[in-house]
């Protein structure tokens, strides 16, 4: 039997603190997005917030292939 917890939890400007690290990066999007595997389609909605939550398991993917903590952390 599985049991399962989801937390959502709202981080205000994720987006744009995304956006400026990535342009803060001398590589490519595309370049990027291979490395996380994601497509750029995809980042862009990230960027725009456009989409309806964001995996923390992506989260922890762009923050390593970007080399940045965007410290977003869940209280258990």
């Amino acid at each position: 039997m599985k049991v399962k917890k989801v937390i959502e939890i709202e981080v205000v400007g994720l987006g744009d603190r995304i956006r400026q690290a990535r342009e803060a990066d001398s590589r490519s999007l595309a370049e990027i997005c291979r490395q996380i595997p994601m497509t750029t389609m995809n980042w862009y909605r990230i960027e725009a917030e456009s989409t309806k939550a964001l995996p923390i398991e992506t989260l922890r993917r762009i923050e390593e292939v970007l080399g940045v903590d965007f410290g977003v952390k869940f209280e258990n």
